[in-house]
């Protein structure tokens, strides 16, 4: 006798699902188009129409815990060939928006970075801290001098003379009380995550057949993650696509601009607090140049990712689209800006940027489990775990 199987919908998914971007999501009459035409799809269980099925039918155990919605890279080839418009990468991209907040730890704050609503809060809370910290800084030098000397540390890091400094505006180490631990708050936001999400793709792997591994070995994923980097660097998997090859360009600079300006973060770091030397920094100097080409090239980049967004008519754009590409944009810009007043001698002007720029920053890194950019992270693991599980 044939075992039954119940399936139960989840109207409330369908529903989130369909305000993320994937209202087209019902126009599916599951052809598989979609998985035919797909230049990256695996040749065992292919997405996405096994993903558009079970979106249809509201089974969202069969879809958050997929690592098949994070191994599609929304290209676009599925969209335009579908014979009925169903947009097939847009409904994979609202179901990954919709895992982005179901593996993050808060999710009261996770809908509040997807709510146009609360922008004006997420912009407002990180701006009032730091212009606080900044009237600190300015008006109570002489205390905190006495404070940092107290338990013998340097709390000057800014320029003498006339030369125009940030840190006499907003101390370094008032950026580093700020953003180091917030770094940590956003590596254990994520760890938390992983360790739910590397569980939950396992589980459906094994369940729909996509590996031959019955359990996780730590050391061979490793391995795998480590084997995946050149694809990602490259951009391999969206120059297979055909539809929007163009994305490829505008994608590798921002992610090598991201690369970039880490560097440059990391050794500024070690030459202030290790070798104890303050900047500015001659622009003569090689990190300079990495920094500012770093910052040039996220600009463009993310300018080049909106004028294709724009041209795109048959692609779905959300708010959670233009938050992500407005806070890249205007990172880079007023850290240009930043840079290009201060070496205009624009004391006050330069200073104001700089408040902003950090607003910027605030909101990229504190809020990066949340957004659209946690793809980095989602992504990056489901693909090791498709090459540690040998999905073909």
């Amino acid at each position: 006798m044939t075992d039954r199987c119940l399936i139960q919908p989840d109207v409330d998914f369908i529903k989130q699902v369909v305000g993320l971007g994937g209202d087209t999501l019902k126009k599916c009459f599951q052809c598989a188009t979609c998985s035919v035409v797909c230049p990256i799809s695996p040749d065992n269980k292919p997405f996405p129409r096994k993903e558009m099925i079970a979106a249809s039918w509201g089974l969202k155990d069969r879809l958050v815990g997929n690592g098949d919605i994070w191994l599609c890279h929304n290209c676009g080839d599925c969209s335009t060939m579908c014979p009925r418009g169903a947009n097939p990468g847009d409904v994979l991209g609202a179901i990954r928006s919709y895992a982005i907040n179901e593996y993050a730890p808060s999710k009261t704050l996770g809908e509040a970075v997807n709510n146009p609503k609360k922008l004006p809060l997420l912009l407002g809370i990180p701006a009032l801290l730091f212009a606080l910290l900044a009237c600190i800084t300015m008006f109570c030098g002489g205390t905190m001098e006495t404070i940092f000397h107290a338990v013998g540390l340097e709390w000057y890091h800014g320029g003498h003379g006339d030369t125009i400094a940030h840190a006499n505006f907003f101390s370094t180490w008032f950026v580093d009380l700020v953003f180091v631990p917030l770094t940590a708050w956003v590596v254990i936001n994520f760890t938390i995550g992983l360790k739910r999400f590397i569980k939950d793709i396992h589980e459906n792997a094994l369940l729909e057949e996509k590996t031959d591994k019955k359990n996780i070995d730590v050391g061979g994923f490793i391995q795998a993650f480590l084997k995946i980097i050149p694809t990602i660097i490259k951009h391999d998997k969206f120059t297979e696509c055909s539809e929007n090859q163009d994305r490829a360009t505008a994608h590798l600079m921002v992610l090598y601009s991201f690369i970039g300006l880490f560097i440059v973060t990391t050794i500024f770091f070690v030459v202030l607090y290790v070798f104890h030397i303050p900047g500015p920094y001659q622009q003569i100097n090689p990190v300079k140049w990495l920094a500012n080409i770093s910052g040039l090239a996220l600009v463009i980049g993310s300018i080049m990712m909106i004028k294709n967004r724009l041209a795109k008519k048959d692609q779905v754009s959300v708010y959670k689209d233009w938050y992500l590409l407005g806070l890249v944009l205007g990172l880079g810009l007023s850290g240009m800006l930043t840079e290009m007043t201060r070496l205009a001698g624009l004391a006050g002007l330069t200073y104001f940027i700089y408040l902003v720029h950090l607003v910027f920053v605030f909101n990229l890194f504190a809020f990066l489990p949340y957004s659209k950019l946690a793809h980095l992270v989602y992504r990056t693991v489901a693909m090791a775990y498709a090459e540690y599980g040998n999905r073909k």
